[in-house]
């Protein structure tokens, strides 16, 4: 039962990805070929060329790249609570997968914390995998789950958790703040345009600090799952 799980016992998280390169005419050779085959299973239309859906690229881990991974967890003192975010970002995106796997290996270690996200199931949590093996770094035991049996696998979504078992449907982290009066973390930027922000503005602080309000957003929303108060603005603290 969700009740069961401490506050202070999840590292809520939240990625960035853009596609690999600026452009598809940038794309190796190879690389062009295989997004060639992968467009056309996108598009209902032969007419769409496969340069004309390459925005779409950071989606894949086959095919982008993690530019930014924030974390944020909750601090119990005293009857009082606090949120301290931390932000991993930058163009080299090894240095932010080793960096990252360094925190989960060293920080959280006990079997009883759990890694926390929206959609973190089926898209952040096998996308950081993947990327890291692609880099040729190893497997924190929190992301190594092969033959791991389901209640072995400590991972937590606030999707998941909202579904009660109905799968017919996506329901977005922005819908679900909204329906739970929680700020909206999409006030600046969206999944959509980070694309353009990294490529055309070439500005990684707007992308960590919409980042990290999707991480404060999962927070919020586990909270209200479990009937609590929200943490105040007051008591979020970005760690540098």
């Amino acid at each position: 039962m969700l009740q069961d799980v401490k506050n202070t016992d999840v590292l809520f998280l939240d990625i960035e990805t853009v596609s690999g390169y600026k452009n598809f005419d940038e794309l190796p050779e190879r690389m062009k070929a295989l997004w060639t085959r992968k467009a056309k299973s996108l598009s209902k239309s032969d007419d769409v060329k496969p340069e004309e859906l390459y925005e779409r690229a950071g989606i894949y881990a086959e095919f982008g790249k993690i530019v930014c991974i924030s974390v944020g967890f909750i601090v119990e003192n005293d009857s009082k609570r606090f949120f301290r975010l931390k932000s991993f970002y930058g163009d080299d995106e090894k240095i932010i997968l080793n960096d990252f796997n360094d925190l989960l290996r060293k920080s959280f270690t006990r079997d009883n914390q759990y890694l926390c996200g929206h959609n973190a199931k089926e898209f952040d949590f096998p996308y950081i995998a993947r990327r890291s093996l692609i880099k040729g770094l190893k497997l924190p035991p929190q992301l190594d789950i092969a033959g791991k049996k389901p209640w072995e696998v400590k991972h937590l979504d606030t999707m998941d958790l909202w579904r009660f078992g109905d799968y017919k449907s996506y329901t977005s982290l922005n819908l679900l703040t909204a329906v739970f009066d929680i700020p909206t973390p999409k006030d600046d930027i969206d999944g959509s345009q980070v694309g353009r922000v990294y490529w055309e503005e070439r500005n990684l602080e707007r992308i960590a600090e919409y980042c990290q309000k999707d991480v404060l957003a999962v927070a919020q929303l586990f909270l209200r799952y479990k009937g609590e108060d929200l943490i105040s603005d007051k008591n979020i603290e970005i760690i540098k």
